[in-house]
């Protein structure tokens, strides 16, 4: 299992988690919740107590991915297999993100 927290605009949104079959989980942070003033991270994950469960990677974070000879370099230099989304989002987006959101490893913090 994996986990990286969701930033968005700075602040702890939530976290992602790949599971050891692959799955996925997103889960907002209760201060988020709780803050009216708080968007959603995406309009396709609305703010909600219960967690987001998908087979694969969800949209949103998927177009976060670089693609392309983009995708083909960070996976070469920092030997990534390109088919391991969750990897490549976590070693990205941690800085290098258009919009709001950023994704950073648990221990990274």
């Amino acid at each position: 299992m994996r986990k990286a927290k969701v930033i968005y605009k700075n602040e702890w949104a939530g976290i992602l988690t790949q599971h050891d079959d692959g799955s996925f989980e997103f889960l907002y942070q209760d201060a988020w919740l709780n803050d009216v003033a708080k968007p959603p991270v995406s309009l396709t994950l609305p703010k909600q107590k219960a967690p987001y469960y998908a087979e694969f990677l969800f949209p949103f974070f998927y177009h976060m991915l670089p693609e392309g000879s983009n995708k083909q370099t960070v996976c070469y230099h920092l030997k990534i297999d390109e088919n391991d989304y969750f990897g490549i989002l976590m070693a990205t987006a941690k800085s290098d993100a258009i919009g709001a959101v950023r994704i950073v490893k648990m221990e990274e913090l």
